[in-house]
């Protein structure tokens, strides 16, 4: 009796043991974060900047990791390379089995944006997308609510084959680049996220001034950040903390400012609700 009792102690010494061991390794683990490619001129400077001010807060290495398109961040992001990815919306409701929200971005004080539709500024005629009918069009990334799935959607509910509709079509794999395929005429349409057009307004003019802003789409959450939900609740709660605490300091608000928010809130699930609408009716049609 006595000898299966010191044994049953000694399994749950080593079990606390093992349980401590990996929490500490966990906590001294850097924090990765995906991201695709941001709007900023100087992308580099800044992305450091960011990544310093949130090491100082979180009291460990974060480490940024870009990637081109939203595919190859998602896969990162599930497959565990990464502990947080700023997504759209499109796959995070693609993938909300295996994925919650961290923290969405305040634009104009909501965790809300719109797509817009853009053309040349020399076409004064262009209302909507189906006045680009045989044009060329630019897509940014077909996992993008803003930049594929509204404009796709929007021509599904006129009746319209979207694969038909244009003479071409296109992805840049980045908004900023479907701005600037439509401004030097390589395009004469193109869907683009509303809050990046709006950034790129203030930070870089003399491009957005070749486009005009001929239509926008109804509001939808802005897009979030997001983890897998098998993250522990040590990393989840500091990075989220991290995020919602910027707006409360000078250095989180410069920074905020250089992206064009006013901070970031928790969110809800049902801010998604517009884009699994989309997704319904895309995947309907398919």
């Amino acid at each position: 009796m006595k000898n299966s009792r010191t044994t049953v102690l000694s399994i749950l010494f080593f079990f606390c043991l093992f349980v401590t061991k990996n929490l500490m390794a966990d906590s001294e683990r850097a924090y990765r974060i995906g991201l695709t490619a941001v709007i900023l001129n100087d992308q580099t400077s800044f992305l450091k900047e960011w990544q310093d001010y949130l090491s100082d807060y979180l009291k460990r290495p974060v480490q940024f990791i870009q990637r081109q398109t939203y595919q190859e961040v998602t896969d990162l992001l599930l497959s565990g390379d990464l502990d947080a990815a700023w997504t759209c919306g499109y796959p995070y409701v693609r993938h909300r089995d295996k994925l919650k929200l961290l923290g969405v971005p305040l634009f104009n004080g909501k965790p809300l944006y719109r797509s817009y539709l853009i053309v040349p500024a020399t076409d004064t005629r262009t209302r909507g997308i189906i006045d680009l009918k045989g044009k060329v069009f630019a897509y940014s990334d077909p996992d993008s609510n803003s930049g594929f799935l509204y404009p796709q959607v929007s021509l599904i509910e006129e009746g319209i084959e979207p694969q038909h509709f244009f003479s071409k079509s296109f992805f840049t794999w980045a908004h900023r680049d479907v701005v600037k395929a439509v401004a030097d005429g390589v395009a004469q349409g193109g869907s683009v996220d509303g809050y990046v057009w709006e950034t790129l307004s203030r930070h870089d003019p003399a491009l957005t001034a070749g486009t005009r802003l001929a239509n926008k789409s109804p509001l939808f959450g802005f897009p979030p950040l997001v983890v897998r939900k098998d993250i522990s609740r040590q990393r989840f709660f500091a990075l989220r903390g991290a995020l919602l605490n910027m707006s409360s300091g000078a250095e989180g608000r410069r920074l905020l400012q250089q992206l064009n928010l006013d901070g970031f809130t928790e969110g809800e699930d049902s801010l998604f609700d517009g884009v699994a609408g989309l997704v319904r009716i895309l995947d309907g049609v398919k």
